[in-house]
Formats: structure tokens, sequence, C-alpha cells
């Protein structure tokens, strides 16, 4: 079996034939899928090359709505090389989509942080910007300084979204302090999610912030509140809210098994959204890091902070969540395939471009082998990691 290395310099059409192919509709085995260009198509001219992935899987390219950095590399603070280095690194990892997450900072810091993301964003490098922080709640901060904190006045979320030139995707607040809900519904005139986070709100509070337009909770059951029977919190008004799509950090360390099933269970699979909080030790290695202003030890691939201890982001890759989702938490591929793919692209609004494995959208696609385990990568027609096979 060969490989046909996708030309640099121009369009071309290939069919990739044999594999399983993961659809929107379901698993089409032995499927055939074609890339012209680009894009994906519907059709092939007669004779054109084929690569055969038998014994495969061919899912759409990974989505991640929130991602601090990777390859000893900052989104936060790195240069755009730098910035341009961790985007690569998750690349060859799947993630053909990428949304780059800041963390708390101090305001002019930040929105000099966006216009640079902007300019990467408007260049198509990444998918535009999440702002985590620094409308938290300090009793909730994570990996987040405790005195660059602040209550989210919508002047200041306003200071950011503009800074950011049309390319802010997501912010992050804590919607119970003074000033959340306005906050919320000004993210939401100005088409840019609102996602409940580091939050200490209570249950009723959390409903309120969904009324006024919050969708996403990020990382669902990190920095907020346990679930309890007289005081469920924001756990499961996040949960049982058919609006709100919950992001999981899939990497063994920051969930309970269980708590990944009690999501999957009250959310579907039509709700839930993969990501890594990916920070710079991410595809690099162990070692002491920088994440925003605080030092944070990596040891066997968790991030913590050096003073205190807490959980700083993770070193997760994306192919490494599919895989322990399919093969340790026994999840069904196509409901893992939403999960890292179409969910967050539409969460996004793009999935009129990626996510999934249709006609007309980007050829962005990820090969597994038999024990899910990434053999190659295709990015706009591209191969990033070539499948080897035979």
């Amino acid at each position: 079996m060969t490989t046909e290395r996708m030309s640099p310099a121009g369009p071309q059409t290939t069919v990739l034939t044999g594999a399983n192919v993961v659809l929107p509709t379901g698993t089409v085995r032995g499927g055939r899928l074609i890339v012209d260009g680009t894009r994906f198509a519907g059709s092939a001219p007669e004779g054109a090359p084929t690569v055969d992935l038998s014994d495969h899987w061919v899912v759409p390219g990974f989505v991640d709505m929130h991602n601090h950095g990777g390859g000893g590399a900052s989104f936060t603070s790195g240069t755009v090389e730098e910035i341009l280095q961790g985007v690569r690194t998750h690349r060859v990892h799947g993630t053909t989509t990428l949304v780059a997450s800041t963390v708390t900072g101090d305001m002019d810091g930040l929105a000099q942080r966006a216009g640079l993301l902007s300019e990467l964003a408007e260049q198509g490098d990444i998918a535009g910007v999440h702002f985590e922080g620094p409308f938290i709640s300090p009793c909730r901060k994570g990996a987040h300084s405790e005195k660059l904190l602040r209550d989210p006045d919508p002047a200041e979320v306003r200071k950011l979204i503009d800074a950011a030139r049309g390319q802010a995707r997501m912010v992050t607040l804590a919607t119970e302090l003074p000033g959340g809900i306005d906050s919320v519904r000004l993210l939401v005139e100005h088409g840019v999610i609102a996602a409940i986070g580091h939050t200490d709100a209570t249950y009723e509070q959390t409903v309120e912030a969904i009324d006024a337009g919050a969708t996403v909770a990020t990382h669902l059951f990190n920095a907020m509140p346990v679930l309890g029977h007289r005081t469920p919190g924001p756990i499961a008004a996040l949960l049982e809210d058919e609006r709100v799509t919950v992001e999981l950090i899939n990497d063994g360390v920051h969930l309970h098994p269980a708590s990944l099933q009690l999501a999957f269970h009250h959310a579907g699979g039509g709700r839930v959204a993969f990501i890594t909080d990916a920070m710079d030790a991410a595809g690099f290695g162990d070692g002491r890091y920088m994440l925003g202003p605080l030092e944070v030890e990596v040891a066997d691939g968790v991030a913590r902070l050096v003073e205190g201890g807490s959980i700083a982001g993770s070193t997760l890759t994306l192919d490494r969540a599919f895989r322990r989702a399919v093969t340790v938490d026994r999840l069904p591929v196509e409901d893992v395939v939403a999960a890292i793919s179409a969910n967050p692209a539409r969460q996004l609004g793009l999935y009129d471009r990626v996510g999934s494995l249709e006609p007309g959208k980007d050829a962005d696609l990820v090969v597994l082998d038999s024990g899910f385990e990434l053999r190659g990568v295709m990015r706009r027609g591209e191969w990033l990691v070539e499948p080897q096979i035979g």
C-alpha cells in the first residue's frame, strides 16, 4: 500500500479508500473520501490517485476551542514564531483548528496580546481568541494570579473584544460577580461566546447566566463548586440545560472517568466538547514553565503551580484525548468525533467549514490505526503527517 503526497504546487484530486470513515450520519466501513485541492468533494475524475487506508479510521480534523500553548510556547506571552510553533505542535497531533487562549493578566497587556493574536487569526493560523480571565472568581482562581483578577465590568470586557478586532471567540467569566450578567449580554450582542467558568456561582445564579445567553461551561467540574445534593451548584445547571456545551479535559488527571461518563450521560454526545486546556509543555516535556506570571512545574506530564500546587492547565494533545475516550472510557467513536470536532466547530460558528467530512468543507482529517493511534493528519488538503502504510 502506498500514499500519494498532496502537491503544494496546486489543486489535486486524491481519493482515500478502504477506511472506516466517520460521517455525520454514521460510520461507513470501507468508505471512500475525495479530496479536491483544499476541500472535500463529492466526485473524482477517472484515474485520480488513491490512498489505501484499509484497517484505519478517517475522522474530521480536531477542533480545540480552549488551548494556551504547546511545543514549549505560550499563546499568552510568546513571540509570533513561538506561537506558530505551538500551533504546529498541536496540528501534528490532529488539531487542525485551534482557538488561542490567554490567561489572566493586566488589561493593557491582554489588549496588546489580543491584537497580536488577531493578526494570526486574520491570516488563518488560529481560529480566534479566547480570554480566560481576568473576570473570574478569586475563590476558584486555579492557575490564575489573584492580584490581577477583577470583576467583569462590561466596559472592560468590551475593551478586550475591541482589541481582538472581530477575532474574539469566547470569554470565560464568573458570572456571579458584579457586572457578570451584563457582561454576558454584551458578549452575546457582539457574537462572542460567554462561557461560565472559574466560578463560585450557585445553581440559581448559573441558571440566570444561561438565560442571559451563556452557552459554554469552561472545563466542567474543574474550578467550580462540587455537585451537592442540597446545593447542586453550577454543575447541575450546566449539565441539564440543552443550550450549553460543556468542555471536558480528558487526560486522566482533571477528571475521574465516572465524572466524564456523568457528563456524557446528561449532556449527551451533542453537547460535549473535548478541549486540551494545554499549556507550553504539551508535546514538549517536563520542566519549569511560566503560565502568565505564575511558575509551573511539569512532572510526569502533570502541570502544577510551584506555589500552592494547583493544577495548571494540561499537557494534553487531542489525539491522546481521542484514544483515551475510545479505549479507556469506552465511548462510541461517533460520540468522540462529535465531541472533538463537530460540537466545538458548531459552538464556534465554524461548522460550515470544519468539523465533519462533507463535500465543500476544508479537507481537514485525521487518520487513526485500529488501536486509535494517530497515523496521519491532513489540513486543507496537504499532509502534515503522511500515513506510512504497508
